[in-house]
C-alpha cells in the first residue's frame, strides 16, 4: 500500500472536532458564538437555545476540548468565545453542498 495521507496524530485531532461538531446542539452553539462579536455568558446561550444550564456546559466543555471554542472565566461567570470561525463556517457550507449533491 502506498504512502499514508495523513499521520495518526492528525487523523485523531479531526475526529475530535468532526465528533464535537456532529452533535447538533454543538454545532447551534458554535454557530451562535461565531455569529457575534463579543463572548456570550453560557447562560445566555442556554436561554437562546432553551436548553438548561448543565446540558449546554457539557457540550461547551466537549467544544472546548476540540479547541472549537474558549472558556473564559469573569468573576463567577463562564463567557465562550469561538475559535476558527472561518475555517468551520467553510465546513458547514461545504457539508451543505456535499448533502444536496
Amino acid at each position: 500500500m502506498g504512502e499514508r495521507l495523513y499521520d495518526e496524530d492528525t487523523l485523531n485531532k479531526s475526529a475530535t472536532v468532526f465528533t464535537a461538531l456532529s452533535n447538533v446542539s454543538r454545532l447551534r452553539i458554535f454557530l451562535m458564538l461565531s455569529e457575534t462579536d463579543r463572548p456570550l455568558h453560557i447562560k445566555a446561550v442556554a436561554r437562546q437555545l432553551k436548553l438548561d444550564y448543565g446540558t449546554i456546559y457539557r457540550h461547551v466543555e466537549i467544544l472546548e476540548k476540540a479547541n472549537l471554542i474558549k472558556i473564559y472565566e469573569v468573576g463567577r461567570s463562564r463567557v465562550l468565545t469561538p475559535k476558527s470561525v472561518d475555517v468551520i463556517k467553510q465546513f458547514v457550507e461545504q457539508a451543505k453542498k456535499i448533502k444536496e449533491e
